[in-house]
């Protein structure tokens, strides 16, 4: 915790944006330095992370790769969202991509889970569960994802 702390702002904030690439979060947990412990980033982080407005959200998201794709770019973030998607078999690539295109025709954005320990059937599952959802529900749903995702690199960012 001690160098997180202590890191100069303008090296951390880039990386905080790979966490979730939300300006306001990323000044909440800046300005919530120093954190007596991980438990307390992390509760700053949820926070911070909940109640997104739906174009913190949207943006937010942009920088995602669709579940089954890798992302395009290279940088941590990219090797994070690898890592994330572990779970995620070629022999469910089909599948993924046409749930993929249905969710967002109906939502007009793409489909985000916390997929770290998820495999690709339970993924389908989630997708396919929230199909029914509202749209302004699916936002709320899409913003607690991107919480649990911050959370979870957070931990990597911090080595623990």
């Amino acid at each position: 915790m001690e160098s997180f702390n202590s890191a100069p702002e303008s090296e951390l904030r880039p990386l905080l944006t790979e966490c979730l690439a939300v300006p306001r979060w990323v000044d909440a947990v800046v300005a919530g330095r120093p954190y007596a412990s991980m438990d307390a980033l992390l509760a700053a982080s949820s926070g911070a992370a909940q109640g997104l407005s739906d174009e913190e959200v949207l943006g937010a998201i942009a920088g995602h790769p669709r579940i089954g794709e890798r992302q395009k770019t290279g940088g941590v973030s990219a090797r994070w969202s690898r890592s994330e998607q572990s779970g995620v078999d070629s022999s469910q690539a089909d599948r993924l991509a046409a749930a993929n295109a249905a969710y967002e025709d109906r939502f007009g954005h793409i489909y985000l889970v916390c997929a770290t320990g998820l495999s690709g059937a339970e993924m389908l599952g989630n997708l396919s569960s929230r199909m029914d959802n509202p749209p302004e529900v699916e936002l709320r749903v899409v913003n607690d994802e991107l919480a649990k995702i911050a959370a979870l690199r957070l931990q990597k960012l911090i080595g623990s």
